[in-house]
């Protein structure tokens, strides 16, 4: 039987970009398909990620009223894309999914879950409370009933799977300005360019600068020339698949031309663009980015300005709000 947990993901990944691109559905086979080339590229079966798929679009209307009811606070377009996708694939399976499958806790933890991993600071208790309501009003059903999934065990940090990237902060010349290059994620950040080292199976041993031209020339179709290492941090992500595992990250400095971007790998990105360096100021970066653009800017500047060094001025970006992911250090992949 595939991940179940994996195939949710890839639904709600699949509902995110449907309902974030207008709702489309003759664009969902399309966004279906990369969706399972981007997250589960060795999967076989996908029965259980297309029938609840189907299923969930089926009954949106009657989900939808459902959700209105049980957070009457909480318009429905006031609700964030990934929540509210996640809220109709837990309550499709709480209400509607052969219980004997899903017995209506697993429905609620693993939408509990899904919010953790994929959604805000809150995405987590938000769900929770949404379904738990909804379970009360059904009678609790299964309330006493036992899990026969044992709990998976908790790693040290020290023994989770290390995983490299390489990433960069992407600069180009046009006439006077210099522009940065920045993704956006579906979480509301704008963050670095980053990819999987080692990914190549045409490379052995490839190096971390060679796999990050690599990446960002498959991500947003540029031509980089790698100036000088920034930094690098860590950060623990949760893997469907494996479980949690230390995503390790060396960002560069990197020049392009100034060219247009097309995003080619979106795997949870939904824009990309040029800003120029003033405008970097007000943009919302994770805080363990912050540093590494921080650094990249007043490099940047230091070279272009021709002020006595004591005059100039260093440029820092606004530190996030919000934590877009399961904690204030994550990315998605």
């Amino acid at each position: 039987m595939a991940n179940r947990h994996l195939s949710r993901s890839i639904v709600l990944q699949t509902l995110y970009e449907w309902d974030f691109g207008g709702q489309n559905n003759l664009k969902l086979p399309e966004i279906l398909d990369r969706c399972i080339k981007e997250f589960a590229p060795g999967m076989a079966d996908f029965s259980f990620i297309q029938s609840l798929l189907t299923n969930v679009l089926e009954k949106r209307p009657d989900l939808d009223a459902i959700i209105e009811k049980a957070a009457p606070e909480w318009p429905l377009d006031k609700i964030s894309i990934v929540d509210r996708n996640i809220l109709r694939i837990g309550l499709y399976e709480l209400l509607f999914a052969d219980r004997s499958e899903v017995p209506a806790k697993v429905a609620i933890n693993e939408a509990i879950e899904l919010g953790k991993t994929f959604g805000g600071e809150n995405s987590g208790r938000f769900v929770n409370g949404v379904l738990g309501a909804v379970y009360k009003e059904i009678g609790e059903p299964g309330k006493d009933e036992t899990s026969k999934k044992p709990k998976r065990r908790e790693v040290p940090y020290e023994q989770m799977p290390r995983q490299r990237l390489g990433g960069a902060v992407v600069y180009a010349k046009q006439g006077a300005d210099v522009y940065i290059a920045l993704v956006h994620d579906i979480f509301g950040h704008w963050t670095l360019s980053k990819g999987k080292i080692g990914d190549n199976p045409t490379i052995a041993d490839e190096s971390v600068e060679v796999g990050t031209v690599r990446e960002i020339k498959e991500e947003l179709g540029l031509d980089i020339t790698i100036k000088q290492k920034l930094g690098e941090n860590e950060y623990v992500a949760s893997d469907p698949t494996v479980g949690k595992k230390r995503k390790h990250v060396t960002y560069f400095l990197a020049e392009s031309k100034f060219k247009d971007i097309t995003l080619e790998k979106k795997g949870g990105l939904d824009d990309a663009k040029w800003f120029k360096l003033a405008d970097i100021l007000d943009l919302n970066f994770y805080d363990d980015i912050l540093p590494i653009v921080t650094k990249a800017i007043n490099l940047l500047v230091a070279t272009e300005t021709k002020e006595p060094k004591a005059d100039r001025k260093s440029v820092k970006p606004r530190k996030s709000k919000v934590i877009g992911k399961e904690n204030a250090k994550k990315g998605i992949e």
